[in-house]
């Protein structure tokens, strides 16, 4: 793109083309997700899309089981800071790296509030085997459920 673009008022894009870039990056439904929800649901489970598990709060899992209290997120390597694959930005260095630091206190507030209210979180990163993740989440939610019928 031209170097005279003219940035918008309050735009975090360093130029036109990184602000499509950016804008183009799914929030919900990536291919992770999508993996795991197949294997999942390939073995009989239902659960609820990008759901919020509790009403009053404005944040969304990944699958939600909820009668069994269940909140699933995958979490994608660069925006949720992995140890292991995290890399830090080469360009606009403090808003990127700030927003991922964001991005991880609100995922360990999430995980509080909601083991607070009695959910079982399960967080996995993008890079995890599918069907390791699909396995952990099966066993966890018929290990809930079992725990209730017997109750």
């Amino acid at each position: 793109m031209t170097e005279d673009w003219d940035r918008p008022e309050g735009s975090w894009a360093s130029s036109a083309a990184r602000r499509r870039n950016m804008q183009a990056i799914r929030s919900r439904d990536t291919k992770p997700e999508q993996l795991v929800r197949k294997l999942v649901h390939a073995r009989g489970l239902r659960y609820r899309v990008a759901a919020k598990p509790l009403p009053k709060v404005r944040r969304t899992a990944d699958m939600v089981f909820r009668p069994a209290k269940v909140a699933v997120f995958i979490d994608g390597c660069y925006w949720h800071g992995c140890p292991e694959h995290y890399v830090p930005p080469k360009t606009n260095q403090g808003y990127w790296s700030e927003k991922v630091a964001r991005n991880m206190a609100r995922d360990r507030d999430t995980d509080d509030r909601l083991r607070e209210a009695g959910w079982t979180v399960l967080r996995f990163w993008e890079h995890e085997s599918p069907e390791a993740s699909a396995d952990r989440i099966v066993l966890t939610v018929a290990s809930i459920r079992g725990a209730g019928d017997r109750g």
